[in-house]
């Protein structure tokens, strides 16, 4: 009887086994089969998704014009930043050679000046002193040219020694020095010597611009008294301002004497200049970085010294597959095209594309697709990318409506 009820245990637990295997076979099957079916309707949908159909009417109103990938020639380019800057020539530091007080001066940050505007107007004693000795000193060697001449002729005559016409001569040498050097001075203070007489002794002089351009600094008022060494007013001549560019170690070897360069101001990324690379420097700051100085094509007088600038540097041109900038649509941080897949009578398909972008130049944007596509026959929407886009997200959001 034992014998007997444990065969009959045998086979009852041989059976749960077998029916539990069947279940879980089955179970697995359809879970491969639900699996499968979803993975297909993902990829209908998602085919679905990257397609857009126009009618006749919507394809003429999005006004989408059709064309082909050409090669172009496009610069592969280096992003760097920089200032508008001008040369030392062009910026110049005005001061009070001999000092003195400001009497007066009508200039403003922004000026425009001329070249031999008076700046301002200072006033000192020692500029009396200095034109009185002047004029002393000319009235001197005024008498001292005329004794050398008489002891010139005197000597010829060996009426004198030769040692009195030797004096002379060395009095009339001293004198002229003296009388160059007091010329000297007043003209360091704008005065002209030229005709000057007794009756011209002031103790005012004027200060004047050496170059033509715009005041950017003004550190004086009336009645302040200014050291020879103070800096009263800062002159720049924006007719020649240059770009002054930061590029890091890594990148310099990059960079080559005549290289373009493309530069926008911060708040007008739509309105590019041209420059080009004059100077590379040689020595590495702080930062590890070099300045690269670079000539402007066009003057600009729109622009200041030390405005901000994001500047591309065209490093070498590559043919590439480009397409007109506007082919090219971004959408979830991603790039897209749109390829012309099927045309039905008066009815046009659009397939949206991942693509990449790259260097953009001219108009152009190079661009390579994330999948494999024909290149030679495929059709692109070069115009009206943004009208499909929007009727593709449109229809989505009337279809998830449903």
């Amino acid at each position: 009887m034992k014998t007997y009820n444990n065969t009959i245990n045998i086979l009852f637990t041989n059976r749960t086994l077998l029916l539990l295997t069947i279940s879980l076979f089955v179970l697995s099957s359809c879970n491969n089969k639900a699996t499968e079916n979803n993975k297909h309707n993902e990829e209908e949908h998602y085919g679905e998704e990257t397609m857009v159909e126009l009618t006749a009417a919507q394809y003429k109103m999005a006004e989408i014009e059709l064309g082909k990938i050409e090669q172009k020639t496009l610069s592969n380019v280096l992003k760097v930043n920089g200032v508008m800057d001008v040369p030392p020539q062009n910026l110049v530091s005005v001061s009070a050679p001999l000092g003195g007080f400001v009497f007066s001066t009508e200039l403003l940050q922004g000026m425009k000046i001329k070249k031999g505007q008076v700046l301002a107007v200072m006033e000192h004693p020692d500029y009396v002193q200095l034109q009185q000795d002047y004029i002393d000193k000319k009235s001197k060697l005024e008498y001292l040219t005329l004794e050398f001449n008489r002891q010139e002729e005197l000597n010829k005559a060996n009426v004198n020694s030769t040692k009195v016409f030797q004096q002379a001569k060395s009095d009339l040498m001293s004198m002229k020095a003296q009388v160059k050097g007091l010329e000297e001075k007043l003209a360091i203070i704008g005065i002209n010597t030229n005709n000057f007489t007794e009756n011209d002794i002031s103790r005012k002089v004027r200060i004047y611009s050496p170059i033509n351009g715009y005041v950017s600094e003004v550190n004086v008022n009336i009645g302040k008294y200014v050291n020879p060494s103070e800096v009263m007013f800062e002159i720049v001549d924006t007719e020649h301002l240059h770009a002054e560019l930061t590029v890091y170690e890594k990148d310099v070897v990059k960079l080559k004497i005549g290289q373009k360069i493309r530069f926008t101001l911060p708040n007008e990324n739509d309105k590019e200049r041209l420059a080009e690379i004059y100077l590379i420097g040689r020595k590495i700051d702080a930062d590890r970085s070099v300045r690269v100085h670079a000539h402007l094509e066009n003057e600009d007088t729109e622009l200041l010294p030390g405005m901000y600038i994001n500047a591309l540097i065209e490093l070498n041109e590559n043919k590439v597959n480009a397409v007109p900038e506007a082919t090219v649509v971004m959408f979830d941080g991603k790039y897209f095209a749109y390829q012309l897949k099927e045309k039905h009578g008066d009815d046009y398909s659009f397939e949206m594309l991942e693509v990449q972008k790259g260097v953009s130049e001219n108009g152009y944007s190079e661009i390579t697709f994330i999948k494999e596509v024909e290149l030679s026959n495929i059709q692109l929407a070069t115009k009206g990318a943004f009208s499909l886009l929007a009727k593709m997200k449109n229809t989505e959001d009337e279809d998830g409506g449903h």
